[in-house]
């Protein structure tokens, strides 16, 4: 069956190991094949932008989704994964998720968990940063 992908002007896809960027009009595709690694535009991370922990996971995982060779990434994914543990040992359930489908060899579902350890991390920080900002207020009062 083919996937029916409908592109906004001048946004990107990733389709195998091509980036292909849409002109200045709304494009219909339908890409028809097996096992090809595809991302949309707001599904792909850079280096640049991957600027958390659980974000460098997620490029890391897509690094293995979209390249022939997926073990390239594997000792930096593992070491990542040992960092946000260590720091954040909540997130294991997902973290495990992440890892059977990389063993199992289903990289596309191993990105989707990705997104889901990014949701949690930003849900993590969210409830840390208030707390920060208030004590930094109770500091300038005290002063």
């Amino acid at each position: 069956m083919a996937l029916k992908v409908e592109l906004k002007p001048h946004e990107r896809i990733i389709i195998g190991s091509c980036v292909i960027t849409n002109t200045d009009q709304r494009a219909r595709l339908l890409i028809d094949g097996d096992n090809i690694p595809i991302l949309r535009e707001k599904d792909i991370l850079t280096p640049e932008t991957a600027d958390t922990p659980a974000k460098l996971i997620y490029l890391a995982v897509q690094l293995m989704y979209i390249l022939p060779d997926p073990q390239v990434n594997h000792g930096t994914y593992f070491n990542l994964v040992r960092d946000i543990v260590t720091a954040a040992p909540s997130a294991w359930p997902i973290i495990e998720e992440i890892n059977n489908n990389i063993l199992s060899g289903d990289m596309y579902q191993a990105l989707k968990e990705a997104k889901k350890l990014v949701a949690y991390e930003k849900t993590l920080l969210d409830t840390v940063r208030p707390n920060a900002n208030a004590d930094t207020d109770a500091e300038r009062r005290s002063a």
